[in-house]
């Protein structure tokens, strides 16, 4: 369930992105009845519509992941709120200026906040980050923590400068299905490999 929560923005833009995509003279007349006011120059084309739709959503809907987890009293994650802030600093200014460029590069600016967390924290707050996530329900040789913890450090690099390079390579439609479907799997492929790791390296009694 949580994990599908996390996952729900970025299905609903790639959602979004290509129902609008598919009837792009429909969804400017929409995004300019509706956005005009949050546009500069108040009118969206026909090319732009797709995009600053999806954009619209995203940034809704990861307002409401963050309501959602208030309302039911549970801890929204740092990283969650550092999402929140950048997509709605930069779908903003994706939706203001008409330019793609500012979503796109959202992901790689997250991928990179994260990054520097893992890398940082054993240096700045002198704790490991992932042992402090997961250290109460897996235990594990300090060794294959500090492992793990450089892994995700590195994991999070590669995806920013991926997200880049297709951004910068391929078309937008192409790009928001790498976001949606790409990214999605890569991390998956990896939590899987991460999980294989752990499971080496627990005490017999956990690993059982």
């Amino acid at each position: 369930m949580k994990l599908l929560l996390d996952f729900l923005p970025i299905i609903l833009f790639f959602m979004t992105f290509k129902v609008a995509e598919g009837r792009s003279d429909e969804a400017a007349a929409f995004a300019t009845e509706h956005l005009g006011g949050l546009v500069s120059g108040g009118v969206v084309g026909p090319a732009e519509a797709p995009i600053l739709l999806a954009t619209v959503v995203v940034i809704l809907a990861t307002l409401a992941q963050v309501l959602y987890l208030k309302l039911r009293g549970q801890k929204v994650d740092t990283m969650l709120w550092v999402s929140l802030g950048l997509v709605t600093v930069m779908g903003g200014a994706t939706i203001w200026f008409h330019s793609e460029t500012f979503i796109k590069w959202k992901p790689t600016v997250l991928y990179g906040v994260m990054s520097l967390a893992f890398l940082l924290s054993p240096i700045v707050a002198g704790k490991n980050l992932l042992r402090a996530m997961l250290g109460g329900q897996i235990d594990l040789p300090e060794f294959a923590w500090q492992r793990l913890n450089w892994a995700w450090a590195a994991f999070f690099a590669f995806m920013g400068l991926l997200n880049i390079w297709v951004a910068y390579n391929f078309s937008t439609s192409t790009w928001a299905t790498f976001k949606a479907f790409g990214g999605m799997g890569l991390m998956l492929v990896f939590m899987v490999g991460q999980g294989f790791y752990m499971h080496r390296h627990m005490k017999p009694e956990q690993a059982s």
